[in-house]
């Protein structure tokens, strides 16, 4: 049931590999994502997230804090202002080393930034060479007026507020070694080229936390089975493929240095398969000496495949106590917390920080779940129930029949109160259930003339089209058994024959 060729518009990739730019299509297409300002000509690097976007943007948010905070003991929040007193990247070196390179294309003459390590070594996208002679370094960070003769910074990562609240947080909230603090906020770097839809982005948010430990203690937690690509820095410098290994076997083997690493690393890669992500998609790429901060005592990256080739999601690095001690510093104030009975005094070290883009992570669901399904003849956005922006649709099969509606309205307004439910009455059924496919729609309610009489409903199921019928006194109840993933669709009610493709 194509309804987008029946009004004339075309269906991305049908024919092909789903490309950023077919993604950025269809997302502004079915209210994801817009250009920022786009009447006034758009602004490149800032986008608006529309009506399905933002529900999107706040599900993964969501279910990243549950995951990394609220399911943990170790690891509490905060909120840090956008804006701080600029001596805080004075402290941290930003003021004096974040910056880019910026090198011209002598054969397109479009300007570029690469990062340090990369001069002399790669091309423009265009083929052409890069005029390395004449590149140059340009800040990265945007300042802003505050007052009348005073100025700072928009804050280019959230991480340093976490620094600079350590103590605070630590004393508050009674926190002992190890454990993590956590914040999602917006971060602003003033990029050269922003390109690849949302992946490079000059107005962006992050999801990230630092986590303390003493480095003489081991990791309690277990580190895992599961399997990844490794791409180490060693496998790099001879030139060698990546080869899949346990989380556990690349500690063992001593490729990551640490056992804290090893565990975090597995704990990303972990969350984002949770919720959907093709695990053969991932992979983990240590950084080499020429390209590793100097604080860092070893880096880390966890890499998905794009379209456009494999590019970071998360960057850890084991900063050591290089942050702390650097406030602590130019401060003045003492940055040690006491670890034992005795009144030892350390000040910890951040063994891994995983730090990511919301929206790189929106990007990485997003393509996982597309599919045109030339069965159906329609795109079906597979996304995990708990990222879907709407969990489930409300369908009355005849519009014209008030007692229908009525009872349909009746279920929408129930359903509500726990989900984000769309009800929709505009169409036929067939069109109404390809829309909902296209929007990630995990679940369908069709209330019929049947209905009426022996008060059950249809659920129809997105990715397997299949259909059960239930009684609507279980319905709630049926639905959040599926939305957790606790049991199987056919087992849920009783199958019945689909009555529209």
């Amino acid at each position: 049931m194509g309804n987008k060729k029946e009004k004339g518009e075309s269906i991305e990739q049908e024919n092909g590999k789903l490309g950023v730019d077919d993604l950025a299509m269809f997302c502004k297409r079915k209210g994801f994502v817009y250009a920022s300002g786009e009447i006034y000509g758009g602004l490149a690097g800032f986008w608006d997230f529309g009506h399905l976007g933002v529900e999107l943007k706040n599900n993964i948010k969501k279910e990243w804090w549950s995951f990394h905070v609220t399911k943990r003991d170790d690891v509490v929040g905060i909120d840090g202002a956008i804006i701080t007193n600029p001596k805080v990247w004075e402290a941290s070196g930003h003021v004096a080393s974040f910056s880019d390179i910026i090198v011209m294309c002598k054969k397109c003459k479009k300007s570029n930034k690469i990062d340090k390590h990369e001069i002399g070594k790669v091309k423009c996208i265009c083929g052409g060479e890069y005029d390395f002679e004449k590149a140059r370094e340009f800040q990265s960070m945007l300042k802003t007026n505050v007052g009348i003769d005073g100025f700072a910074y928009l804050r280019p990562e959230t991480a340093q507020l976490i620094f600079t609240n350590f103590k605070f947080v630590q004393e508050n909230a009674r926190m002992k070694l190890p454990f993590g603090i956590a914040q999602i906020g917006k971060a602003f770097r003033n990029e050269i080229a922003p390109r690849d839809f949302l992946f490079r982005m000059r107005e962006f948010e992050q999801m990230e936390i630092e986590y303390f430990v003493n480095p003489k203690e081991k990791c309690p937690y277990a580190i895992g089975n599961s399997e990844i690509f490794v791409y180490s820095a060693e496998m790099q410098e001879k030139n060698k493929k990546m080869e899949k290994m346990k989380f556990k076997d690349a500690f063992k083997n001593g490729i990551i240095k640490t056992d804290w690493h090893a565990y975090w690393l597995e704990q990303e890669y972990l969350w984002f398969v949770g919720l959907g992500a093709n695990k053969e998609k991932f992979r983990i790429r240590q950084h080499m000496r020429d390209e590793k901060s100097h604080y860092a005592y070893d880096t880390w990256d966890l890499e998905y495949e794009f379209p456009f080739g494999w590019k970071e999601l998360q960057g850890m690095a084991n900063r050591t106590d290089y942050d702390l001690k650097q406030h602590e510093k130019h401060s003045g104030k003492e940055m040690s917390i006491v670890i034992d009975e005795k009144g030892t005094k350390l000040i910890p070290h951040v063994v891994c920080e995983p730090s990511q883009g919301v929206e790189r992570a929106f990007l990485v669901f997003m393509f996982d779940a597309y599919e045109y399904d030339k069965k159906r003849d329609n795109i079906v956005l597979h996304l995990h129930p708990k990222l879907a922006p709407y969990k489930v649709a409300v369908l009355p099969i005849v519009k014209v029949d008030e007692k229908l509606v009525e009872m349909a309205k009746e279920i929408y307004c129930d359903l509500r109160n726990e989900w984000n439910v769309l009800y929709d009455e505009s169409g036929s059924i067939g069109r109404r259930y390809a829309r909902n496919d296209e929007i990630g729609t995990p679940y369908c309610v069709a209330i019929d003339e049947t209905s009426l009489k022996d008060k059950s409903i249809t659920i129809r199921e997105r990715d397997s089209t299949k259909q059960i019928r239930v009684k609507i006194s279980d319905l709630k109840d049926v639905l959040r058994k599926l939305l957790n993933s606790e049991i199987k669709f056919e087992k849920a009610g009783k199958i019945v024959e689909t009555r529209v493709k």
